[in-house]
Parts: C-alpha cells; structure tokens; sequence
C-alpha cells in the first residue's frame, strides 16, 4: 500500500488469529485453490473477530467482484487498481451492512502503480514494484484479465524508491511485477534499462530479480545481469512443460530448446547461479508421453529447485476449449512424481555447497538457536545465532546440508 507511515501511527499490525479491527485482505486468482483460500480466511478471521471491517482487495477481487461481495462480513471489494486506495474507499472504517465494491476496467488500468515495501519491523529485503500487468495471452491465465496490459513504472521513480529503500537499510532489493521482463514505459523501452537504473543506485548491496520469462532473457540482458557484482546470479525462469506440443496449446513463446539454451548459458558463464522453474502438470490433453518429455527434460537441466502446480481450471480461458480433461488423481500423481524430484535437485545442489564459503545476508532468527539468511543464489543458511544479527551480512563456510538448505560456521560479519 502506498501509505504516509507517519498517517497510520495510530495503528498497529496484528496475526490473523488475534482480535482486529480491520482485516484486509489482498488476493491472488492463479487456481482455484488461491480463490477458495481467499474466502476461508475471510470466514476464518470473521469467526475470531466478528465486528472487523473487511476489505477484500486484488486480482479475485477484480475478476469476482459480486462473488466476493456476497461473503457474509465483507464490507469493501477493490479491485487491483483501486487496492492501494483503501483509505479512500473506506473512510472510517465502519461496517454499514451492505458490501460496497470498487472495481474498475482493465482499460482504467493505464499507469503501473508504483509500491515498495519491505517485511514489517525489518531492513532486511524489500520489493519494488517496476512493472504491472501482462500483454500475453496464455491460454491457462487470467492475469491479463485481472492486471490489465503491460505497464512500468517511471525511470526515475524507480531511482528515487531504490534510494529511499537504501536510506531506510534495507541491502536486499526484489525487482517484482506480473511479467517483469516484458517492463516498458516511455522513459526506458525494455526491461535491462529498468535494471540498468536501480543497480547503478548508490548503496544497493543485492538486486534481485523475482522472475523472468525465458523469451525475455536476451543475451543482452544477460550479459549485463552476470557482469553486475550486485545483481544476485538467482533466476527463476518459469517453464511450465517440458513438451513443446504442450507449449503451443499453452501459446507459450519459446519452445524447449530456447529455454535449454538460457539455463545451459547461465551454467557455463555463472557455475554457482540458483535457477528455478514453475511447471504446470496436468494441462488439457497433456499424454503420458508428453509428461514423460518434461520429465526427462527437467532430470537433464541444471535446474536448483522446482515450484510444481496441478493445473487449475480458471473461468472463461481458452484452456478450456483445448483438450481432454485429465483426471485428477492424474495430476497429483505426476505433480508428486516432479516434486520429488525438485526435493532431490534441490539437495544436491545444497551439498554441492559443503566445504565451500558463501555469502550470507541474515534475516531473523528461523530456529531456536539458529540465525537464518539467504546466498546470493537463494539458498538458506543457518548458523548459531550468537555469532550474527539481522542485516548482517556474513561469510560462512558450509558444513552440512539438507533438503531445506545448508548449515555452517560464521567467518565474519559486517554490520
């Protein structure tokens, strides 16, 4: 929310199951999962806090305005251009018995917002928003619907967030957006300069990019990215099937041997880098031989972790109309069958790491005992918590692995 501090000092935030006043709620529409999430937390912070004015806001909202409005206890719906407004929209926070809703058009939705927040209480990480919404038109999404088109946010806004970020201490920046790499906007034409600007911002320890379309991955781009000493060499491509017959249903805009390419590129040139994917199983018409060609596909990459999704059947997309159905104890079978063996990459690129020294930036504590931080390659490690702090940053010589992350003892710090 792009909200004054100063303006809200007479309030404070509190966990979902405690007593509130106000419960505000922003959501997400990617599966049917998110949705039905989305209405049992507002059933659930109801039931604890009955009197609470409740404000539903995001991309559910923006698609099932009405639907939402008809949860019993919702007082405000706000759509995604709208949800950053909320002190606009809801006066004084009083319940009035009927839901009000907000929503505008996708043709409103003309100008990126721009937003940057860090997690409350810390300066460790922060997110800046550089882009919003999406001009592609994958037969399984509903973001384009919910988000509207690609749009970034101003250069020199940008510059001026990413100052204000460093003044306020944070060393850990996350470039986000809905299709980040597709940034554009009338001060800078493609998403390097938008990266260009805020790495060159004075004080900017660690820049991270949260993910990026592999068609976007130029080399251009990447060759700035690798040769940047505060760019994290972390890239989450996402790549959904490993069949290009699956691709092209999905109206994908790369095929297989593009996205081998970029990863087989960034293994040559930057041996340690985290790279991650998200895949969908399951998609309509989806055969065995065509689950079997990702599998086979992801055993082979240099890929460090997976994010794995049962596709979802969303409203008025195109997948719809593609193909068969499949089964749902199908899906769960070949989600299982990739998760586990993104458990078993991932380990292996954590043991990978013993006997070597990393760079840690320490967050919180994650155990008792144990202080917690992540690489520049986004990999977890703990170290005993007496020898580092928060926003610390420190090297550490990794001793034993897991499946979560790594262990290790501290070599030095800086504060």
């Amino acid at each position: 929310l792009n909200i004054d501090p100063d303006s809200i000092s007479w309030h404070r935030v509190v966990d979902l199951n405690e007593q509130a006043d106000v419960v505000y709620l922003n959501t997400c529409t990617v599966t049917d999962r998110a949705d039905r999430e989305c209405r049992q937390i507002v059933r659930r912070a109801l039931r604890r806090s009955p009197q609470a004015y409740v404000v539903v806001a995001g991309c559910y909202a923006q698609l099932q305005a009405e639907t939402i409005a008809a949860i019993d206890g919702v007082d405000l719906v706000l759509g995604t251009r709208e949800k950053s407004e909320v002190f606009s929209y809801a006066g004084g926070f009083l319940k009035e018995g009927t839901p009000r809703i907000h929503v505008g058009t996708g043709a409103e939705m003309d100008e990126a917002t721009p937003a940057a927040s860090g997690w409350l209480h810390e300066r460790t990480r922060a997110f800046l928003k550089v882009q919003d919404g999406c001009d592609y038109n994958c037969s399984f999404c509903t973001i384009p619907k919910a988000r509207g088109a690609s749009r970034g946010v101003p250069l020199p806004v940008l510059r001026d967030q990413a100052e204000q970020l460093v003044r306020e201490g944070y060393r850990e920046i996350v470039l986000t957006g809905v299709n980040v790499g597709d940034y554009r906007h009338a001060s800078a034409q493609n998403f390097l300069a938008a990266l260009r600007a805020v790495s060159e911002v004075d004080g900017v320890e660690r820049l991270r990019v949260s993910s990026i379309e592999p068609n976007l991955l130029t080399d251009e781009l990447l060759d700035f990215w690798l040769a940047q000493a505060n760019i994290c060499n972390h890239f989450h491509i996402p790549l959904q099937s490993g069949s290009d017959r699956v691709l092209g249903m999905m109206r994908r805009r790369y095929r297989t041997r593009w996205y081998t390419d970029r990863l087989r590129t960034i293994q040559r040139r930057a041996p340690d880098a985290g790279m991650g994917a998200d895949i969908i199983v399951g998609f309509p018409g989806e055969s065995d031989s065509d689950f079997d060609e990702t599998y086979a596909l992801v055993s082979d990459l240099p890929l460090t972790y997976l994010h794995v999704f049962s596709y979802s059947e969303r409203p008025n997309t195109d997948a719809l109309k593609i193909g068969s159905p499949i089964d749902p104890s199908v899906r769960a079978a070949r989600s299982e069958k990739l998760r586990m063996l993104g458990l078993r990459k991932r380990r292996l690129h954590h043991e990978s790491l013993i006997g070597r020294d990393v760079e840690v930036l320490f967050e919180s504590e994650r155990t008792s005992g144990w202080q917690s931080g992540l690489t520049r390659g986004y990999v977890r490690v703990d170290v005993p918590d007496t020898a580092v702090s928060s926003n610390d940053v420190g090297t550490v010589l990794v001793t034993e692995a897991n499946v979560d992350g790594v262990r290790g003892a501290l070599k030095g710090a800086t504060r």
